[in-house]
């Protein structure tokens, strides 16, 4: 093939893909030590190489730290680009390989959004795109996308992280719910107050700004005395297990517990509700491409609430 002053003029300004590729893994998996071993050579080497790109763009790419690395603004946007233009690289070289699209995808999730949200959705998805593989990936915290294997991770915040591109999937509203059978046993609450003295069960406050019962009650307007709190549940999870087995009320997060509500299993205490600014959002990490699959995998997210 004929050279053209294009091509050298790329070869004249990425001076060495080498050294791209070890600085993607040492970007990715934040440490030196970490990528030598993954690319299966010494540490030393990998320092030259990134050392010497470092020299050659004339700006540091990481904040090196006593004992951890960061990447810099510019080691960041670098990072952007080379992460995508390799998954890129990756996917062609599978296609080839395998004359398939890959199918498979990584979805990270807390329990809470796993349970209640989208296991009940599955046979649906399955429905729309039956080849599609899902790998559940069930999160107690947020975990940074650069250093795990994820194509996409559901996130309730709002929407700015450094290590991937957000797209909104819902708002969110939280008000309190219990069972039929402890409705028919205590009552209806008539106000606030009443509610504050019956049995509620509390839920604990997560990373992501999830609300326990008094921060609750001071967004909607009300400072009891005191709460009732006759349960302590370290799982959402297990605090939606147990009101419905009648141990009390809960908090319930609308876009979780619509199903439950729906069926009957749950019902809505309508003294009042709180939306906060935060939402569910889409993160697709830095470096994956959002593809068609993708996309379908979103929309499907999104949908209608009701199960199929």
């Amino acid at each position: 093939m004929k050279t053209t002053k294009a091509t050298k003029g790329y070869r004249r300004i990425i001076p060495s893909l080498t050294a791209l590729v070890e600085f993607e893994a040492v970007a990715r998996l934040g440490s030196f030590t970490y990528a030598a071993s993954e690319l299966g050579v010494t540490q030393s080497a990998v320092s030259r190489q990134v050392k010497f790109l470092e020299e050659t763009l004339g700006v540091a790419l990481f904040h090196r730290l006593h004992r951890s690395i960061d990447l810099t603004s510019e080691g960041e946007a670098l990072y952007v680009v080379v992460a995508e233009s390799m998954q890129k690289i990756a996917g062609v070289f599978d296609r080839l390989v395998t004359g398939t699209e890959q199918r498979e995808l990584v979805l990270a999730s807390t329990a809470a959004f796993s349970q209640l949200r989208l296991l009940p959705r599955l046979a649906k998805l399955k429905k729309l795109d039956p080849p599609l593989q899902l790998r559940l990936s069930t999160e107690m915290f947020t975990a940074d996308l650069r250093h795990v294997e994820v194509d996409v991770a559901v996130r309730y915040g709002d929407g700015n992280w450094p290590d991937g591109t957000s797209t909104l999937l819902f708002d969110v509203e939280v008000f309190p719910v219990c069972s039929p059978r402890f409705l028919e046993e205590y009552g209806m609450p008539r106000s606030l107050d009443e509610l504050a003295k019956m049995a509620l069960v509390e839920s604990d406050a997560t990373s992501e700004g999830w609300m326990v019962w008094n921060e609750w009650f001071r967004a909607v307007g009300c400072r009891p005395a005191r709460l009732n709190t006759v349960l302590r549940c370290n799982l959402y999870t297990d605090a939606i297990q147990a009101v419905r087995y009648g141990q009390g009320m809960t908090l319930g997060w609308n876009r979780l517990v619509d199903d439950l509500l729906r069926a009957g299993e749950l019902v809505r205490i309508d003294l009042a509700t709180y939306r906060p600014s935060d939402a569910y959002y889409v993160v697709v990490p830095h470096g994956r491409t959002i593809t068609p699959v993708i996309t379908q995998l979103i929309e499907w997210l999104r949908g209608d609430p009701a199960p199929c």
